[in-house]
């Protein structure tokens, strides 16, 4: 019973919960009367169902229109305080049951798709494969030194998965990165050797050069990991 609690409470947006809160708030004011706009809540509250949908696709094989609908109506009645139409008892072994396979099979499925995405990226033109498996593509060469493993860039950054999930931007922070080489991931450590300021690349990190089976915020385990890196200053 507890696993089963357990693994419906993932349901939960969990790429919501992990987003940094903006650098700006809007004023109460603003706040409260988007509050009371019953326009402006429908598109807050089907934006939360889009990604609680977003967040199950993540997580079980849904494979067609029926599929949808079961689930939906399921989520729909209890929501509205309806009798349950099944005997939800008798079908919680089978329920946990299909969050194992369909994790397995989900698993199986990115396993493939970032092994093929990692075979593309090195036969495009211009990349590097650096000693640790990690890959590197200039598209601005820079001008200057490189900075050493134990030295220091800064640098403006935008990391996804590769189906172009975001997880992180400096950028949209507007705000550059200062990192010691030897502080950050090892495909980091090693693409940054290869880049003078001004430089920009694309950097692709096999999952055990990242957070290998860490799940990292919105980051699944066993990740493929793909930066847009401009390194602006080398100390």
């Amino acid at each position: 019973m507890k696993k089963l609690i357990v693994l419906l409470c993932l349901l939960l947006p969990t790429a919501v919960m992990a987003q940094k809160a903006p650098e700006t708030q809007p004023s109460q004011g603003a706040q409260t009367s988007s509050a009371n706009d019953p326009a402006e809540r429908n598109k807050m509250l089907y934006s939360l169902g889009f990604l609680l949908g977003d967040n199950l696709k993540r997580q079980l094989v849904l494979d067609n229109e029926d599929d949808y609908k079961a689930v939906s109506q399921g989520m729909r009645d209890n929501l509205l305080g309806k009798k349950s139409q099944t005997d939800i008892e008798q079908y919680k072994p089978q329920i946990l049951q299909k969050y194992q396979d369909d994790a397995r099979i989900i698993s199986q499925r990115r396993e493939t798709e970032q092994k093929e995405y990692l075979a593309d990226f090195q036969k495009e033109k211009g990349v590097k494969v650096l000693d640790n498996g990690a890959m590197i593509k200039l598209s601005r060469p820079g001008k200057g030194k490189t900075p050493k493993a134990d030295g220091t860039a800064t640098v403006h950054y935008t990391g996804t998965l590769i189906d172009g999930t975001k997880f992180d931007s400096s950028r949209d922070r507007n705000q550059p990165f200062t990192t010691r080489l030897a502080d950050v991931i090892p495909c980091w450590t090693k693409a940054l050797q290869q880049m003078k300021p001004g430089a920009r690349a694309q950097v692709v990190c096999p999952a055990d050069t990242a957070y290998g089976s860490r799940p990292v915020g919105p980051i699944p385990p066993n990740s493929v990991l793909v930066f847009d890196i401009e390194v602006t200053d080398v100390k």
